[in-house]
């Protein structure tokens, strides 16, 4: 027998359960559900502990650093940046975009210890000031693995804590322009990655020559190669682009 049935008598909400076969959930990243943001807490990562290193002609090694930076901030991940060499230029205003990102991301911080101008560019700066706020870099650099060689990387650290109390994410960004440059010695860089603590997720920058130093050191090295750049048309540093 069979039995008529409306339409309307087997509604039912919708559901927040995901629909993918069990087979392919378990190959998603959150089982298949759609994501959705959630307020940040303080967290600790379960697999950090690599070295990263980008580096090339192209445009997007500090853009793909930050990117990191601000997905690892979104778990709730201590993250912190020191940039050499960005000291400033003529091209570029004082105030940087991503500087008022990361200022609006708990957990992520930054601090800049480059010299005004470039390093060899005959732009009116000093080498010497420029090889002396590089050496001041790298010890802030190598201070800050030390710090977190201390913490328990294991731990969530306050989202406004000072680095030097441990972070779960140290960004160095254009580290390899400056040893490229002569103003950091590569074999220090070797040490400096070497030494870091378990857990520490260490990420380098810069440099448009390979940094084969890095070669059986690094975890993840990306050539981030040009194809064209509009910089070589003369196109100058772009508010929202480039900072």
């Amino acid at each position: 027998m069979t039995t008529n049935h409306d339409d309307t008598d087997d509604a039912t909400e919708p559901s927040d359960e995901p629909t993918a076969p069990d087979a392919d959930r378990t190959r998603t990243p959150g089982g298949g559900a759609a994501p959705e943001p959630r307020p940040i807490e303080p967290a600790a990562p379960e697999e950090f502990g690599l070295v990263q290193a980008f580096w090339g002609g192209g445009k997007g090694k500090t853009t793909a650093a930050m990117g990191m930076g601000f997905r690892a901030a979104g778990h709730g991940y201590r993250v912190h940046m020191l940039q050499f060499m960005k000291g400033g230029a003529d091209s570029v205003e004082g105030v940087r975009g991503e500087y008022n990102a990361i200022a609006a991301v708990p957990g992520f911080s930054y601090e800049n210890a480059g010299h005004y101008g470039w390093h060899g560019l005959l732009d009116g700066s000093a080498d010497d000031k420029h090889e002396a706020k590089a050496t001041a870099a790298f010890e802030r650099a190598a201070a800050l693995v030390a710090a977190a060689g201390e913490a328990d990387l294991t731990e969530p650290f306050p989202l406004d804590g000072d680095p030097e109390d441990g972070v779960h994410m140290l960004i160095l960004d254009e580290l390899l322009y400056a040893v490229d440059r002569g103003l950091v010695d590569a074999d220090a860089v070797v040490d400096l990655a070497e030494s870091k603590p378990y857990g520490l997720e260490l990420v380098l920058t810069g440099s448009h020559a390979e940094p084969d130093y890095l070669d059986g050191v690094a975890d993840l090295i990306t050539n981030v190669r040009k194809e064209a750049h509009p910089f070589d048309d003369g196109q100058r540093a772009r508010r929202g682009t480039e900072y």
